[in-house]
């Protein structure tokens, strides 16, 4: 792994399977790279996919990263900002704001066309749409015409129909300038990259690191590759399989031109059959079309069969989940659900001393104990037993992801958060359904232990 750590100035890709060590190797060139006593080596700031991995990694790596900075993109992207003098007032939109403002402009620009179909779709349509556009560095209407969506299949758009979305965009924007708002949690991107655009002084960092970069936007690429100087470094380590918002290798669309691409492939995290199961997975019609897929080798650690566990009735499923977690509390035991309403209501059963997995963690409980959060939030973590609770056919592809994006993305989205809640586990996964299984597993029936309650 030397010459990952040797890799010289400019843009560095290292791409690897799960259970591959890419979060120990972020942590480790980071570690490497903040060393002024070796040669380049300077302020280093290591980018998280999340707040719960920032917490998880400052956990596993205090005694190494002292002189790390370690910040998901938002807050790397807000402290900035904020140092530019871009964020004063209420400079960010919440979630709640811009879905309201998103929904005002669709209604307005519907009185004036109460029979366009475009119009008529729901907010949720649009907050998508505009979310795409602002993480991949459309800013004109000529820009969005020629852009080419990637994503969304099944709701694809037309050329003569931008023009409508656009419209809606434009007085989006005007509604949320009158209210007070500059930017939203997705285009604040964009205004990083103007703001080092602008900026002449030097900067404040010399290398950054990203774990989980694969599903970092363009833009969010594009304003770390601004942050480093002209003899700083930024490297990406990504697995391609965990690509969960459909950003299909963003760090090419950001212009990153890496001299070589690392490969790590083996598996040192899950047992022999997980990692069949995870291999199944990456087989599956929703992968085809995933480039630089790295194919994990088989670990040679033992265990069981991933259990595939079947009820009636969802009441029983949750039951038989919240037993099955206080049963395997003296271990590592993380129960992983597609949804944060899910996580919630299955923690508020639980009864002792409960981690949740979400933005408001401050710090990190290791060993023995029950963690709880949503798949998303599960990325780059690891458990001893994993359990994944209502994989349903009618749950799983989610059906508000299908009713924005349609079947096949929300399909291709929804088997990779498989992918990663799989992967989670080190020797133990069990897997819940009520009804039909969703058809997002593999068929193989060797791959499970099925059991019927």
């Amino acid at each position: 792994m030397d010459v990952v750590y040797l890799a010289g100035i400019g843009h560095n890709v290292v791409l690897g399977t799960a259970g591959s060590g890419k979060t120990s190797m972020a942590i480790l060139r980071a570690a490497v790279l903040s060393d002024c006593q070796v040669s380049g080596g300077g302020p280093t700031l290591l980018i998280t996919f999340n707040k719960t991995l920032g917490t998880y990694i400052r956990f596993l790596a205090k005694d190494v990263i002292d002189r790390v900075t370690v910040e998901n993109f938002h807050l790397f992207a807000r402290g900035y900002l904020n140092a530019r003098g871009l964020m004063s007032g209420r400079a960010i939109a919440g979630t709640l704001q811009h879905r309201s403002l998103v929904g005002k402009a669709r209604l307005q620009i519907l009185t004036t066309k109460p029979t366009d179909p475009i119009v008529q779709r729901p907010t949720s349509f649009f907050e998508d749409e505009f979310k795409w556009m602002a993480q991949h560095g459309i800013r004109t209407l000529s820009q969005y015409e020629a852009s080419e969506r990637i994503g969304r299949a099944g709701a694809r758009l037309t050329r003569l129909q931008k023009p409508i979305v656009w419209e809606v965009y434009d007085l989006y924007r005007q509604l949320r300038t009158d209210a007070g708002h500059r930017y939203n949690n997705d285009d604040i991107a964009l205004a990083v990259i103007d703001a080092f655009d602008a900026d002449q002084s030097s900067r404040k960092y010399k290398h950054v690191v990203i774990d989980e970069g694969q599903d970092l936007s363009p833009a969010m690429l594009q304003a770390l590759a601004k942050a480093i100087p002209a003899d700083g470094s930024l490297t990406l380590f990504g697995d391609v399989a965990q690509q969960i918002y459909g950003h299909r290798l963003s760090w090419r669309a950001a212009g990153l031109h890496p001299p070589k691409i690392w490969m790590f492939e083996e598996n040192y995290r899950n047992s022999k059959t997980i990692a069949e199961l995870a291999l199944a997975i990456s087989r599956m019609p929703y992968y085809a079309e995933a480039a630089d897929l790295v194919t994990p080798r088989r670990p040679s650690a033992e265990g069981p069969k991933p259990t595939l566990v079947a009820f009636s009735d969802e009441a029983s499923e949750t039951q038989f989940v919240i037993d099955r977690a206080m049963a395997s509390r003296g271990r590592s035991v993380a129960i992983l659900t597609r949804t944060d309403q899910q996580a919630e209501r299955i923690a508020a059963r639980l009864t002792g001393t409960v981690q949740m997995l979400d933005g408001s963690m401050r710090s990190w409980t290791g060993g023995p104990g029950i963690s709880v959060g949503n798949l998303h939030n599960g990325k780059g973590l690891e458990f001893d037993v994993v359990l994944l609770p209502y994989l349903s056919a009618t749950r799983f592809p989610h059906p508000r992801a299908i009713e924005v994006d349609g079947l096949e993305d929300a399909t291709a989205a929804d088997g990779r958060l498989l992918y990663v809640g799989v992967t989670r586990a080190r020797r133990e996964l069990i897997i819940t359904h009520t009804g039909d299984i969703t058809p997002l597993l593999p068929s193989e029936t060797t791959l499970f232990t099925r059991v019927t309650r």
